[in-house]
């Protein structure tokens, strides 16, 4: 049976927390959550959780790259077989969950495009923020020979083994670029799938 957990990093999301949780542990049996140093009502509401997931508190806001960095040596150090990301602020459907599990059995990182397939209900992206998207992800793909259309979404699986190949050293949003630099370096196999926008 696969071992994964599914994993959010949170800061201030007070008014997302609960309902993102009750959905995702509806298709994870275990969950983890990284409360970057929450100063709002956010640690409260997760002393409800405690019970049923895995909360690690940061005592001060280190990053959304620091947070991440928590999840993966959770995982390694729990000895998950796959680890799957997601944001808390509503715009991933956990419903998605066991199909990222299912493409990371033939991948070492599968990453949600936002761009790869039209939904319904898809909203547009602002249009400087598609355009820095598209420049950045274009940079990559040239630069490290990835097929990458979605440099930036947070909506990730990853086998745990891989991880332990990885040495992130950002704790900001820059952390996924350098993710994806380590991930060409170590020849790691990396495939996209469609996630809503």
């Amino acid at each position: 049976m696969t071992k994964w957990i599914a994993a959010l990093p949170v800061y201030n999301e007070a008014n997302y927390v609960d309902e993102v949780l009750t959905e995702v542990t509806q298709y994870a049996d275990n969950v983890l959550v990284v409360n970057d140093g929450s100063n709002d009502a956010t640690t409260e509401r997760l002393q409800r959780w405690e019970s049923s997931v895995h909360v690690l508190h940061h005592q001060q806001n280190r990053g959304y790259g620091a947070a991440l960095k928590s999840a993966f040596q959770f995982a390694i150090d729990n000895r998950y077989e796959f680890l799957v990301t997601l944001d808390c602020d509503g715009q991933h459907q956990p419903k998605r969950l066991p199909r990222f599990v299912s493409a990371c059995q033939d991948a070492d990182i599968v990453s949600g495009s936002r761009y790869l397939e039209r939904f319904a209900g898809d909203s547009e992206p602002p249009t400087q923020r598609l355009l820095i998207n598209q420049k950045i992800t274009r940079q990559l793909n040239e630069l490290l020979c990835l097929d990458l259309t979605d440099a930036f979404c947070g909506f990730k699986a990853y086998q745990v083994e891989s991880l332990k190949l990885l040495d992130i050293e950002d704790n900001g949003y820059a952390m996924p670029l350098e993710l994806w630099v380590q991930a060409a370096m170590r020849g790691l196999r990396v495939i996209e799938i469609p996630v809503p926008l």
